[in-house]
């Protein structure tokens, strides 16, 4: 078994070096990106995740992202938190229409990161607790 979320425990602190600006983030041709940056360089660090997630919940407190019928995630859970499939819908496609079509990591990373691991999940899965593990 995996590590077990402890209720109130806080994440990791976001960092200085995150001043990205998702609400208008510099639009880039997300085409000629991920024509001239190779599949393997498209990739995020732990830390992005990390801030992705304090993303994700305040996106959550400000009901950006919110409960639908096939994901009736509790809002104010800090273990599981929405299925990737809602924080994609809700968050991750509509920054990466406004950044230009680009893919997530792309949009920050725009010369992509050398990648040394590749990790899967499930689409249902609680975001909180794939970041988490």
């Amino acid at each position: 078994t995996g590590p077990k979320c402890v209720q109130g425990k806080a994440p990791p602190r976001i960092t200085d070096r995150m001043k990205f600006n998702f609400e208008n983030p510099p639009v880039q041709d997300g085409h000629r990106l991920h024509h001239t940056v190779a599949p393997n360089r498209w990739c995020v660090t732990r830390q992005d995740l990390i801030e992705f997630r304090h993303l994700v919940k305040k996106h959550v407190a400000e009901g950006k992202i919110a409960p639908t019928d096939l994901d009736p995630f509790d809002p104010n859970d800090a273990c599981i938190g929405p299925c990737v499939h809602t924080v994609v819908k809700q968050l991750i496609v509509p920054v990466t229409e406004k950044a230009g079509n680009t893919s997530w990591a792309l949009m920050l990373h725009l010369d992509g990161l050398e990648c040394d691991l590749f990790v899967t999940h499930c689409w249902l899965e609680g975001i909180y607790e794939f970041i988490d593990k």
